[in-house]
């Protein structure tokens, strides 16, 4: 994780351009991305791709030729999407394409303009403060051309085509936390997955700019969606110390998201929002009236929890990879329960299940041995109780997590009676939606 950031952070990403194929040609060596592209002009619902946007070298120069701001030295010193400028003018006239922080004096802001032509430099409150009055001369080397918007994806097979959405940006400049963070926990959340034994759901993973992207990859195949997409989470600002926060799909109450809230109460520190269309990512654009696709968010810290958002302070130290590879085992464990969800069936349903003849109850009875769940194991009968629950509420019409919550336990303390029950084939399963005991 660490060599991927130290490659991908110096790059200068917009939504269009090299930067951004660049970023999918470093990752495609991680995840076997597929790279799409979607014309200049092309209409994507109410949107349209705009011109590609390339820049070179950007610099201002004091009177003496010194240049006092260099985008080969920060990327994001220039206005995001910026228009060509070779002028010389004072001090008073550039002010006003200046942009910087008042309330972090050290830090430089990341500024877009993407759909109105401008141009700007983006420096600290303490740099623009010490500027002496004076010509000075601004170079922007960038154009705006008739090119392409980019975005990778890929499917990862399972048992059925009902699938799993993970999906990120690749947008950003050298930011951290709001920008890499996403990436590179798909990335080795993808290895993750591949590794599985099986996977019960397919695993399609999106990278694309964020919301043009998302609204082209949707217009694109917004359609198998539709039609397959069981859960999926958009994954955004995954470093810092905090807890996975989730912020839940449109619908409410999905499978996800009653999952999610019982993980984060049983097994996983977390907590829970509800979905608005005020902020956010692009779980927006999934979740838009036309879609209503079932899409979280997942995050440790919001855009207003932490002081690096959208500016220069948004390093690796202040992210921590750490927290990137503690962002991937529990999402892992997410999607792990994820996969166990859903309605079982008891496949002897009239009367209990003679458990000692699948070595499941003690072949004798007596009070020495009431602490017993089977003959070898001594567990004050929490598996017996647990077997015996799972068994009666198989019924097709209770999910795992119900019966988790009747057993008081999560659905991961509840796998292994279920891998149990089903290698001894007293039960199947799961099933996404409810059944009948006889389907």
């Amino acid at each position: 994780m660490d060599q991927l950031f130290d490659r991908l952070f110096p790059i200068c990403r917009s939504i269009t351009g090299p930067g951004v194929r660049e970023t999918l040609a470093i990752l495609q060596e991680y995840i076997p991305l597929q790279v799409e592209a979607v014309s200049t002009g092309t209409v994507v619902y109410d949107w349209q791709i705009p011109k590609e946007w390339r820049i070179r070298d950007a610099w201002i120069k004091d009177s003496e030729g010194n240049k006092i701001v260099d985008f080969k030295e920060n990327n994001l010193h220039v206005l995001n999407y910026s228009v060509p400028v070779d002028q010389t003018m004072t001090l008073d006239e550039l002010k006003s394409n200046l942009y910087s922080l008042p309330h972090l004096p050290d830090a430089i802001p990341y500024v877009t303009s993407y759909y109105k032509e401008r141009w700007g430099f983006c420096l600290s409150q303490r740099q623009l403060e010490g500027l002496q009055p004076g010509n000075y001369q601004v170079y922007i080397d960038s154009e705006h051309v008739h090119g392409e918007l980019n975005y990778g994806h890929l499917v990862l097979p399972g048992e059925n085509t009902e699938e799993v959405l993970i999906s990120s940006y690749i947008c950003h400049p050298s930011m951290a936390n709001n920008e890499l963070s996403g990436p590179i926990v798909a990335a080795f959340l993808y290895n993750r997955i591949k590794s599985w034994p099986k996977r019960r759901f397919t695993y399609r993973f999106v990278l694309a700019p964020e919301t043009i992207g998302a609204v082209a990859y949707l217009h694109q195949n917004g359609k198998d969606l539709l039609e397959n997409l069981h859960a999926g989470l958009v994954l955004t600002c995954l470093g810092g110390e905090a807890t996975l926060s989730f912020k839940g799909t449109r619908r409410g109450n999905t499978d996800l998201d009653v999952l999610i809230q019982h993980l984060f109460h049983n097994q996983i520190p977390g907590r829970t929002r509800p979905f608005t269309p005020i902020h956010g990512s692009d779980e927006r654009q999934y979740g838009s009236p036309g879609f209503n696709l079932p899409v979280g968010q997942i995050t440790r810290v919001l855009h207003d929890g932490y002081i690096g958002y959208h500016n220069s302070m948004d390093t690796k130290e202040a992210m921590g990879i750490d927290s990137l590879q503690r962002s991937v085992n529990e999402l892992e464990t997410i999607l792990h329960s994820l996969e166990l969800q859903g309605h079982y069936i008891n496949l002897n349903p009239y009367g209990e299940v003679k458990l000692d003849k699948h070595e499941l109850y003690p072949d004798f009875n007596f009070i020495g041995l009431w602490g017993h769940s089977n003959n070898q194991v001594v567990d004050h009968r929490t598996q017996l109780n647990r077997i015996l629950t799972m068994l009666n509420y198989a019924d097709g019409q209770h999910s795992l997590l119900q019966i988790a919550d009747k057993c008081g336990c999560s659905v991961l303390e509840l796998e292994p009676v279920l891998q149990i029950l089903l290698e001894k084939q007293l039960i199947k399963g799961p099933f996404t939606e409810k059944r009948g005991l006889f389907e």
